[in-house]
């Protein structure tokens, strides 16, 4: 079930049914996990790698109460240590700001 907004772009008919079109966006993984200025930091070689960017489906947004813009996006975030499996998050609302439509 993907989270519905009242922005989401719809193809399909009532024959074949109904899928929310997705744009093919970069997540800047640095810029919406910022680190406090000065904090320290502590390396666990396991954690998942906050850095630089992925790729990730936008599908909906909301706009906030301030004028800001969140897009409903499913991405993948991979660990420090290179291992195959990744962590699939799925409807995630995300700050336009993180995001780049992808070619």
């Amino acid at each position: 079930m993907t989270l519905r907004s009242p922005f989401t772009v719809w193809e399909g008919d009532d024959v074949h049914g109904h899928r929310a079109v997705l744009t093919g966006v970069s997540v800047r993984l640095d810029r919406l996990f910022a680190r406090p200025p000065g904090a320290r930091r502590h390396v666990i070689e396991t954690g998942l790698d906050l850095t630089g960017e992925v790729q990730g489906r936008l599908h909906g947004r909301f706009p906030s109460v301030e004028g800001d813009w969140l897009g409903v996006v499913n991405y993948e975030i991979g660990y420090a240590d290179g291992r195959r499996d990744k962590l699939y998050l799925v409807d995630q609302l995300v700050p336009f700001h993180v995001l780049r439509k992808r070619d």
